[in-house]
C-alpha cells in the first residue's frame, strides 16, 4: 500500500496558472456564410428594383405634347392632282424586333397611329404623284407589355425628350409607278428618301403598295428593314432578354382621304 502511495505522489500534477483564460472554442462559420450569401443576394435585388423603378418613371406617360403634323402639300392653279391627307384613325405605324425571352424566341411588336402625312396623286399621270414628308410620334409606341414600352421611350428611343419625340421621312423619289391607275387595282412601287429616327438621318428605301379604292380614298402599306444601331439607339441589358436582332422591321399601313374643297381645277 505505502509503494501505491508513493507512485500516485510521484506523478506529475497538472495544474493551470492562477487566472489564466481559457482558450476560446472556434465555433462553425457556416451561419456567417449564410449572411454573406443574403446580403449579397439582397443588394443585387436591390439594385435590380433600383433600375426597373428608374426605367418606369424614365419612360413617362407617353402623352404627345403636341398634335402631330407633317409639313403639307399645297394644291397649285391648273394642277391636276389630288391633295390626300393620311387619316390617323384608320392607320397604323409599326416596329417588329425579335428577341429571346426567359429562353424562348419571341416577336415584338410596338405600335401607334400617331401618324400624318399628305400625298398629291394623279390619275391619269401617276409618274407626276408626290408623297410629302411623314411624319410619326414615337412617344405614343406602346407594345404588349408596359415595362418594355417605357423602356423603348425612355432608354432606348428616348422619345420622352422633345427632341426625339417625332420620327420623319422625307420622301425624294418615287420609282416603279404604272403608267395608268385603275380604281380598285393595286400596284407597287418604291419609295425613297430619308429616314430620322432618334436624330440620326439614314436614307432607306420602302416597297410599298397602294389601292385606290375610289377618287376619295386610298388604303396603302409600306415596309422597310433597318438596323437600331445605325441610328444611334443601344438596348438595356434586361433580366430574361438576350439575343435581341439588330434587324428591325418598320411597317406603315394607311388610309388617306380626299382634302375637300382643297383640289382646284
Amino acid at each position: 500500500m505505502g509503494q501505491m502511495n508513493t507512485l500516485k505522489t510521484d506523478l506529475p500534477q497538472v495544474t493551470e496558472p492562477v487566472g489564466a483564460k481559457k482558450q476560446p472554442v472556434a465555433k462553425p462559420t457556416r451561419r456567417k456564410g449564410w449572411w454573406v450569401i443574403a446580403i449579397t443576394v439582397i443588394s443585387a435585388i436591390g439594385i435590380v428594383a433600383a433600375g426597373a423603378v428608374y426605367i418606369w418613371f424614365s419612360g413617362g406617360s407617353g402623352q404627345p405634347s403636341s398634335t402631330t403634323a407633317a409639313p403639307a402639300l399645297t394644291v397649285q392653279l391648273g394642277d391636276t392632282r389630288t391633295l390626300f391627307h393620311i387619316t390617323p384613325e384608320e392607320s397604323e405605324v409599326r416596329f417588329i424586333i425579335d428577341e429571346t425571352l426567359l429562353g424562348n424566341r419571341k416577336t415584338v411588336v410596338g405600335n401607334t397611329d400617331e401618324v400624318t402625312g399628305d400625298l398629291l396623286v394623279d390619275f391619269q399621270n401617276p409618274a407626276n404623284s408626290q408623297l410629302g414628308t411623314i411624319r410619326i410620334n414615337v412617344r405614343t409606341l406602346e407594345t404588349d407589355n408596359e415595362f418594355r414600352t417605357r423602356a423603348l421611350r425612355g432608354q432606348i428611343l428616348q422619345a420622352d425628350q422633345a427632341e426625339f419625340e417625332f420620327a420623319e421621312f422625307v420622301p425624294s423619289a418615287l420609282t416603279g409607278l404604272p403608267d395608268t391607275v385603275i380604281l380598285g387595282d393595286s400596284f407597287d412601287f418604291q419609295i425613297t428618301g430619308n429616314l430620322t429616327v432618334h436624330g440620326v438621318t439614314h436614307e432607306v428605301t420602302f416597297n410599298a403598295v397602294i389601292t385606290p379604292i375610289s377618287e376619295t380614298r386610298l388604303e396603302g402599306s409600306a415596309s422597310t428593314i433597318v438596323l437600331y444601331r445605325d441610328f444611334g439607339m443601344t438596348i438595356p441589358e434586361a433580366p430574361g432578354v438576350a439575343d435581341v436582332s439588330e434587324e428591325v422591321t418598320l411597317q406603315i399601313d394607311f388610309v388617306a382621304l380626299v382634302a375637300e374643297g382643297e383640289t382646284l381645277p
